[in-house]
């Protein structure tokens, strides 16, 4: 830290912060945000056969209404970051929340295929907009030793919200229709959107950064830690990433150890992300297509929602504490549960019951969404200020490469004559692929924290000065 008086680390106050009000405050409510982010994006998946019968649509058909969605996330990604690091956290975050309310409503209006496409579309870019800069936020304001664990946390209210998809759907649409539940999530996001504006802060890191409103981040210091002076006239600092403010450019991702933990955390994505989301939309048509109920099948899906937050849990103080290449060991474990679901009725046709269907999906689910989580609660702290929400608008985004392909294929593949319970044979592709790439990532990040360890620095400076180079 320089030697001035006056001078204020922001980063050090940050991270010494206490466990307080205000940092248990933003985590409450970036988890009610993503809580509506996540039931908007994923209940169409509970009401799909409504809707299939409503229009007469293919499962190709209904497989271009998932995936046009997040071809939207996609753009959303990449946009909202680029926005965020130009005119703030705060309210990328607050218009997305109310756009994503809005076309929500819409999408439950819709009368024709063609509009499901678009509204479904341009409803993606306000839902994958809003995601990243969210957990840029929280990084920026979470000491080391919590990060991982509050983006896990806030993870699981997009978990929880996608859960909720099924007990609204049996709720609502036996007497009010399908698109009941549009309107339902969209009203709950509006309303969010509106506490954001009373509630939500702007990063006093993106504020130091842009070397912007003193007095706010003054403000803001106050709050995080009311028991430290300020100077008169502070000059607020970021020590632990340098004087670097120049415009983000793509090639600064791939800068230094970026050029290595960059790419494998994208292809990581990707394939976490065709399981994910293949599972979340087609999931009840799936099991409904097995044999068992619509109720049973909304139900199982909202376990399986459950079942990842839970593993979300279980991995998030281990991240903290040994590190991204923690995360590797759930997508491993997964791998024999799906293989045992996609062959096991085919040794013995009446091997798989409900009950050891929901279980053995239960735990794949757990394993497969706790590592998606593991990559979430990572995805950023690799990057500095001056582009984290780049940073991480960029891998999310990538990431829906993976998200567009698996309901896209699955779509394909329901139409086929391929039994149906091997389609789980496929998906174990995805979490040996994942594997390896966070291995990769692992070492690195292990490397980058001894040589925190060893000379007292942070392991964001050391990236970001890589990145400067």
């Amino acid at each position: 830290m320089a030697s001035q008086s006056n001078t204020v680390d922001v980063s050090e106050i940050i991270e010494n912060q206490k466990l307080s009000g205000f940092l248990i405050g933003l985590v409450v409510i970036s988890w009610f945000i993503t809580f509506f982010d996540g039931f908007d994006m994923i209940s169409i998946g509970f009401i799909a056969r409504p809707i299939m019968m409503q229009f007469r649509l293919t499962p190709v058909q209904l497989g271009n209404v998932f995936s046009i969605g997040l071809i939207g996330t996609l753009i959303g990604g990449f946009g909202l970051g680029w926005i965020a690091d130009r005119v703030g956290r705060r309210p990328a975050v607050m218009w997305a929340t109310f756009a994503f309310g809005v076309l929500t409503i819409l999408l439950g209006l819709a009368n024709s295929y063609g509009q499901l496409l678009v509204l479904r579309f341009i409803d993606g870019i306000a839902i994958g907009g809003m995601l990243p800069v969210a957990w840029a936020l929280n990084i920026e304001y979470a000491p080391k030793r919590y990060r991982s664990t509050i983006v896990t946390v806030i993870m699981i209210g997009y978990s929880v919200g996608a859960a909720m998809g099924g007990p609204v759907a049996n709720w609502l649409v036996p007497t009010h229709g399908w698109p009941a539940v549009f309107i339902f999530g969209g009203i709950l996001s509006i309303l969010a959107s509106i506490a954001l504006m009373l509630m939500l802060p702007e990063s006093a890191r993106f504020l130091t950064t842009k070397k912007r409103d003193p007095a706010r981040i003054a403000a803001i210091l106050r709050r995080i830690a009311p028991e430290r002076p300020l100077p008169a006239n502070p000059n607020f600092i970021l020590a632990d990433e340098g004087a670097k403010t120049s415009d983000f450019t793509p090639s600064v991702l791939f800068r230094g150890e970026l050029k290595w933990i960059t790419p494998m955390l994208w292809i990581a994505y990707i394939f976490s992300s065709m399981t994910a989301f293949f599972g979340a939309n087609w999931g009840p048509i799936v099991v409904q297509s097995l044999g068992f109920s619509s109720a049973a099948a909304n139900w199982s899906g909202t376990a399986n929602s459950i079942g990842g937050a839970l593993g979300g849990l279980l991995l998030m103080r281990f991240t903290d504490n040994r590190g991204s290449i923690a995360i590797t060991f759930m997508p491993f474990l997964a791998i024999p549960f799906l293989l045992w679901i996609a062959f096991g009725s085919v040794a013995a046709p009446m091997f798989l019951g409900f009950s050891l269907f929901f279980t053995l999906s239960f735990i794949s689910t757990l394993f497969l969404i706790g590592g998606h989580f593991g990559l979430h609660s990572i995805a950023g702290i690799f990057y500095p200020s001056a582009y984290r929400s780049n940073g991480t608008g960029w891998a999310t985004s990538v990431a829906k490469i993976g998200s567009i392909i698996g309901p896209w294929v699955g779509g394909f593949i329901l139409a086929s004559s391929i039994p149906r319970q091997q389609i789980f044979a496929v998906m174990a592709i995805c979490p040996a692929v994942f594997v390896v790439c966070i291995l990769v990532v692992g070492i690195l990040h292990n490397r980058v924290m001894r040589r925190e360890h060893e000379t007292g620095g942070a392991a964001a400076a050391d990236i970001a000065t890589a990145a400067g180079d």
